[in-house]
């Protein structure tokens, strides 16, 4: 790893860290006001930082181009900061917008979360520097507070309309659970996740694979949602009750309604996700996330060829259920598997896409890991 005395001339003041996360079930649902139910990877950007007193944000990440970027705190807005630099000047930005009187630094990036795999890496990123900066100004953020930050910085600055969900499971996920958290009121609940102790285990399977369309995509998708809410006389999908559902369909154009019966289905989805781990049976959630999958791919429509691919053949090759993970257009499928089955499920994937002539899948098992905190 790159020496942060030698990048700066000087040591840090210290070493953070902000894991990304998998979502189990629950997607779509939060910009919504719905329900998720993600955990937090053992994958995390980690940050080495210096506090600054002279107005410059420097920034040098072992993924970029082997550059220092230099920024002026008082010169950002949003659109003037460009390639991966903008998330961090991000945070930056939505601190001193929300009142937060804070400096430049010297920051240097780390970080083993896959880019473009549907993983949260700039949610990571951003949190990373977010509590860096907590630390660093004495700003006394909780993870909540923290997560908004992000969230505002990725709304705002950085220009993606996303919910809250991977800015909170970054902030604030706990090691051995899934966060159940209603987006609506933050509320959450850390639901015990040991699949090792059901002889179980949950495979990510990162097809590579970042279609272009996303970011256009994802903001008419929640264009669409808002605008069936508005037509239903709702603050938000969150509020049509799944026995509602059907009648409410019929009020609305053609074009909503898939929509509209994701984050409705999507949402009971997570109730019974919930309800299983609650009861101790794991191995229940199987068929939920497959039907997640199938909703994603058939009313949502965010899904591709290649996770498709990945969700199928794992589920024929004996995963007791698989679907994509993260906003879509690509990224990565979970599978949930017996422990025994763990080869024969990530054989059967890498197998079936080399047949495709797709490039080789990334094949992890993810493992319920703690949300943002401080190093050294």
């Amino acid at each position: 790893m790159t020496d942060f005395k030698a990048t700066y001339g000087a040591a840090p003041d210290g070493v953070w860290a902000a894991p990304g996360r998998v979502n189990l079930i629950g997607e779509h649902t939060d910009y919504n006001d719905g329900f998720v139910l993600p955990i937090a990877l053992p994958h995390a950007a980690r940050l080495q930082a210096r506090r600054r007193d002279d107005g410059l944000l420097r920034l040098y990440s072992e993924q970029g181009d082997g550059l220092i970027t230099e920024l002026a705190v008082d010169d950002l807005v949003p659109g003037g900061v460009s390639g991966w630099a903008r998330y961090p000047a991000s945070v930056v930005w939505a601190l001193r917008q929300a009142g937060h009187e804070v400096g430049g630094a010297d920051l240097l990036i780390d970080s083993d979360v896959p880019g473009g795999a549907g993983l949260s890496s700039s949610a990571a990123l951003e949190c990373a520097v977010a509590v860096a900066y907590d630390d660093l100004h004495g700003l006394g953020l909780g993870p909540v507070e923290t997560a908004l930050i992000a969230q505002r910085a990725e709304n705002a600055f950085v220009g993606v309309p996303c919910g809250v969900m991977d800015q909170m499971a970054s902030t604030s996920c706990a090691e051995g659970a899934a966060l159940f958290l209603d987006t609506r009121d933050l509320a959450q609940r850390q639901v015990p996740f040991d699949l090792a102790a059901a002889g179980l285990r949950l495979l990510v399977i990162d097809t590579r694979v970042k279609h272009d369309l996303a970011d256009g995509a994802y903001a008419e998708l929640r264009a669409g949602c808002e605008r069936a809410a508005a037509l239903l006389g709702l603050p938000a999908l969150r509020d049509l009750a799944l026995p509602d559902l059907d009648a409410a369909l019929d009020r609305l154009p053609a074009d909503l309604r898939p929509l509209v019966r994701h984050v409705v289905t999507e949402n009971a989805r997570v109730e019974q996700a919930v309800a299983l781990l609650d009861a101790g049976d794991p191995a229940g959630l199987g068929p939920i996330l497959t039907a997640g999958h199938a909703s994603l791919r058939d009313d949502y429509r965010v899904s591709c060829p290649e996770t498709d691919l990945a969700a199928d053949t794992a589920v024929a090759a004996g995963a007791l259920g698989a679907r994509m993970t993260g906003g879509g257009f690509g990224g990565s499928v979970i599978a949930l598997v017996e422990a025994g089955a763990v080869d024969t499920v990530g054989t059967a994937v890498a197998d079936a896409f080399r047949d495709a002539g797709y490039a080789a899948p990334r094949i992890f098992t993810a493992v319920p890991s703690t949300g943002a905190r401080r190093l050294v």
